[in-house]
């Protein structure tokens, strides 16, 4: 009997329902994570047997995911982790900056506090959530983490300590880790897996064999010392460190902790130099870069791996029984001050970071879905061995660009100094560092800029002279007018102002001659969070050597601290902002301050502000600190997450550097160059 073409397609419609509803049926029963790891107790932690990761005794291939607590709105974590266990992940890694959580010496923030991130440092709530949505966790304390963070995450109140050694065994150094940690480690005891939390692995330090030349041993007592206090403080689950094994070797390690490997190419090399070095331990890539991260004025934007180069690598990783952590899984946001930046051996020799950490990760900045996450869904997928339940893929965020921001108030240069509070000002005879001044209960400046004034009196041929390098960009004005320009280029900054050249000169014209007050603002644009012990003197400011005019060394200098807390910004303090003057003034030189309105209907949307007409300078929304921008880009524009706006009137300033433009527009979709 034949069938009609009618009844072959209910026939087979049916058959295709069928399959699907018992798919649906299957991944009900399946366990989740925690389920099948743990419903018969707990017995054992993470173990690393040669032949692979063993968690309470059952065979764990890591999938982990990258994901900075402090790089993500606390509203949105529970997104970003979703969508890692929706592609099949098992774990989450985050690092830990101390700078953070111990803003000034001896004041910990660990949530409670009332800082520009308070908000974001409720360490233990985000390890808690990352459990509730199924994900075990491994945590990565430092003290130093890189990460494209300010200092690499070390507190700047350190440099105020003379000749201090930050990352050896230094007496000066070690002691303040060991406050730091007998403060942290205890709040992530419990949380660890053999006490029913998530963590299943701590990192001693970070990319130790990369401190320094590689022909250099390390200290490795600072090592144990850090091993020492982890295990004083209670923690027991597996530790490991973190390089490269080809450059590196062993040298950033400790006998008996499992090494691991950080790189972006050359899989089956690094893993084979990492299984020469470790042959009875399992393998995991600590570090698989799934992107790159901008430099400032780079010329184009860095994806680090083409999504297909991308793809066969981490075949490669996974088919060489490793486990691997990709690096990152959701970039996010660099917000405020807390872009580090690189050394390299090329003009302009220092390269700070942009605040973007898009990273081309296969989450975008904004959380949205990437060709790369649907590459990690299909790898993971093909490689994982335990089959646990995942959740649903969460859905993509709303993006809107708003109408432009209506700007009805600005401050000049001189507007804003008298808005600054006596508590951040004080008078100095020679140079001095930022970290140096007396202010912040002894701490000295961490980031910002500092503004030194001089009354001086010029003739019709003066030049003024810095000697040393300017950390790292100065804004020179006469009588409250700006005589530097903005750099366009790398070229631009071999002129006066910027980082790259020392003993820099600046020739006035003959119209300059007279009495004038003269301000040099110093923009700190992020300290080096990578490199060896010489990269890690970071003071910022002018402060390498005398400032002379005509050869005359000046003295008796007014400085300034400009710190742009939020406390400040939002008009919360006794000394704030609030000598406005009315008007938008459009188009005007800077350094100007700016301050406009929006308005948000409804439930507001993801957006960003778009800056490519407009020249270098910071920008806060409802008083919280977006980060830097700058048109050189490679970024043109900054996020809003829409947890930082609200229904209704919402309040834009920003403190623009060189030259406004006529109107600040929004963008529903990110710019880079």
């Amino acid at each position: 009997m034949h069938m009609s073409i009618e009844m072959c397609r209910i026939f087979k419609a049916a058959f295709v329902l069928t399959l699907a509803t018992l798919e649906v049926t299957c991944a009900q029963w399946l366990p989740t994570l925690y389920e099948y790891y743990t419903s018969e107790g707990i017995r054992s932690s993470l173990e690393a047997p040669a032949s692979g990761f063993l968690l309470n005794g059952k065979e764990l291939t890591i999938f982990s995911g990258s994901i900075h607590y402090f790089r993500v709105h606390p509203s949105l974590w529970q997104d970003r982790m979703r969508k890692l266990r929706a592609a099949g992940f098992n774990t989450l890694e985050t690092y830990i900056p101390w700078n953070l959580h111990e803003p000034e010496r001896d004041v910990f923030d660990f949530g409670d506090g009332k800082r520009d991130f308070s908000m974001f440092l409720d360490v233990r709530a985000f390890i808690l959530l990352a459990q509730e949505e199924d994900l075990f966790v491994i945590i990565r304390p430092g003290p130093y983490i890189c990460a494209e963070w300010d200092f690499g995450g070390l507190p700047s109140w350190l440099l105020r300590t003379p000749n201090i050694k930050v990352r050896t065994s230094d007496p000066q150094y070690t002691s303040r880790v060991k406050i730091y940690f007998d403060m942290l480690l205890p709040q992530l005891s419990d949380l660890q897996f053999s006490q029913g939390g998530p963590i299943i692995a701590f990192q001693i330090e970070n990319e130790y064999g990369g401190f320094g030349p590689y022909s250099d041993p390390r200290d490795k007592n600072y090592l144990e010392f850090i091993k020492k206090t982890f295990e004083d403080n209670g923690l027991e689950e597996l530790f490991f460190t973190a390089d490269s094994p080809v450059p590196s070797g062993d040298i950033g390690s400790l006998p008996g902790v499992l090494q691991t490997a950080n790189f972006n190419k050359d899989p089956i090399i690094q893993l084979e130099a990492l299984k020469n070095l470790q042959p009875d331990r399992a393998l995991i890539v600590m570090e698989f870069w799934s992107g790159w991260f901008d430099h400032w004025m780079e010329g184009s934007h860095q994806t680090g791996l083409t999504p297909k180069v991308f793809e066969e690598n981490m075949e490669k990783v996974l088919s060489y029984n490793s486990s691997i952590n990709l690096y990152m899984f959701h970039g996010g946001t660099t917000f405020g001050f807390m872009n580090g930046a690189n050394v390299i051996n090329y003009l302009p020799y220092y390269a700070p970071d942009a605040s973007s950490y898009d990273y081309d990760a296969p989450l975008s900045e904004a959380g949205d879905y990437t060709e790369k996450y649907r590459i990690v869904e299909r790898i993971v997928a093909k490689y994982s061995k335990v089959q646990t339940k995942t959740p649903d893929k969460p859905l993509e965020s709303r993006k809107f660009a708003y109408k432009p921001i209506k700007f009805y108030q600005y401050m000049n240069m001189e507007d804003i100094l008298n808005n600054i509070g006596e508590e951040d000002k004080t008078v100095i005879n020679t140079m001095q560092s930022m970290e140096e001044l007396p202010i912040n209960n002894g701490n000295g400046q961490s980031y910002g800029y500092v503004n030194y004034r001089k009354h001086i009196v010029l003739s019709a041929n003066s030049t003024l002279k810095v000697s040393g390098h300017i950390r790292d960009i100065a804004l020179m004005l006469l009588d409250n007018e700006q005589k530097t320009k903005s750099p366009t280029n790398v070229t631009d900054l071999n002129g006066f102002g910027f980082w790259p050249n020392g003993d820099r000169e600046f020739p006035f014209k003959e119209e300059d001659a007279g009495e004038h007050t003269m301000d040099i603002l110093v923009e700190n644009a992020g300290r080096v969070n990578y490199g060896g012990p010489q990269d890690f003197v970071q003071k910022k400011g002018l402060w390498e050597g005398p400032v002379t005019l005509d050869g005359v060394e000046q003295l008796g200098w007014e400085v300034t601290a400009l710190q742009f807390k939020s406390e400040w910004v939002r008009g919360d303090f006794v000394f704030r902002l609030s000598s406005w003057r009315q008007g938008s003034s459009l188009r005007a030189a800077g350094p100007i301050l700016q301050r406009g309105l929006f308005e948000v209907e409804g439930e507001p949307a993801d957006t960003w502000l778009d800056f490519s007409q407009w020249g270098k300078g910071i920008a806060f929304v409802n008083g919280f600190h977006l980060g830097r921008y700058f048109s050189a880009g490679p970024p043109k524009t900054l996020y809003i997450p829409a947890p930082l706006l609200k229904s209704g009137t919402n309040e834009v300033i920003i403190f623009e550097h060189y030259e406004t433009a006529s109107e600040l527009i929004f963008q529903d979709h990110p710019i880079f160059i």
